[in-house]
């Protein structure tokens, strides 16, 4: 996953990670689960674009520079880059005030995986984000059965990153912290798309960044796709990996593009340690409007009724 994650050799984790895990639904930006799965994960839902190439597993710096764009080219744009660039910033300012009016189902799966290619360690949270009458964003867990995770401990920046830097939204007031390159154009489905690599301009202490690629829509000038991973300074003698994910949009009423899935399934390569094998898979489904006048705040946990 992004953010932290540090080995614990010989040691049980379970219960943390269980309690910890938990905090994702917390999160405005808190990400669905998938279905149980052993081996490779499914493809995005019907109606999101298509993932170029699976994430590699090679290191984490090479995977990401990976971008399965091998039908890029580099004819240049109908618009002046800049303007396109305003362009998709302002649409995700948009999107993020439009997205609180939403509620949705969040499904989220996380697996470690052995040797052999089989699941030795699982997290699955199942959760809806609802209002209230009086218009309050709340969360209800549908779904939380206990964790069986044990190679691994989760830290507060994967959590930082699961909620912000997963589901990227790049608007203006984010933009002057990132370098942006305009690298081409690519027919994504049946999408054409302008391509941009971005990084952080400058690593800021306590900070977490997106770098990687990203994929705007060439007509409505909106993200429709980010492939990369989370970044930051770390803490001296930290031992951590960052995943490499993918993220797809899906155009939801014919307006905005809404993140419904986000998979990750790389190697964790740890300087001390065995290295982890990991599939993550995260779902946003069942978009509902519910008002447009609304006002958000952080999502309030409700606990599934006792029988």
């Amino acid at each position: 996953m992004s953010g932290v994650i540090s080995v614990t050799p010989g040691k049980n984790r379970e219960d943390n990670i269980f309690i910890t895990l938990l905090m994702i639904g917390y999160a405005a930006f808190a990400l669905p689960l998938a279905a149980q799965r052993q081996g490779p994960l499914p493809p995005p839902p019907p109606g999101t674009v298509a993932p170029s190439t699976p994430p590699a597993s090679k290191s984490n710096e090479d995977a990401a520079r990976q971008t399965g764009s091998s039908h890029i080219t580099n004819e240049p744009p109908a618009i002046p880059v800049e303007q396109i660039i305003e362009k998709f910033t302002q649409h995700e300012q948009e999107f993020r005030k439009e997205r609180e009016n939403y509620t949705y189902t969040q499904i989220f799966l996380f697996q470690t995986i052995d040797e052999d290619g089989r699941v030795d360690g699982e997290y699955r949270l199942v959760s809806d984000i609802l209002f209230t009458p009086a218009g309050k964003r709340y969360e209800k867990v549908i779904e939380a059965p206990a964790s069986s995770i044990q190679r691994i401990t989760m830290e507060q920046q994967d959590f930082d990153d699961i909620e912000k830097i997963w589901p990227l939204v790049l608007t203006p007031e984010e933009l002057p912290k990132y370098d942006i390159k305009y690298i081409g154009r690519e027919q994504v489905d049946e999408l054409g798309t302008y391509v941009f690599d971005i990084g952080p301009k400058k690593l800021e202490k306590n900070q977490r960044y997106f770098q990687g690629r990203i994929w705007v829509e060439d007509r409505d000038m909106q993200i429709v796709k980010t492939r990369g991973k989370g970044t930051g300074l770390m803490k001296k003698k930290q031992d951590s990996a960052f995943p490499l994910f993918e993220t797809f949009r899906e155009n939801i009423e014919g307006h905005f593009w809404f993140p419904t899935y986000t998979r990750s399934e790389d190697t964790l390569r740890f300087k001390t340690g065995p290295d982890v094998r990991i599939h993550v898979a995260v779902r946003y489904t069942n978009y509902k409007r519910f008002g447009s006048t609304i006002k958000i705040g952080t999502a309030t946990q409700v606990d599934p009724e006792k029988p």
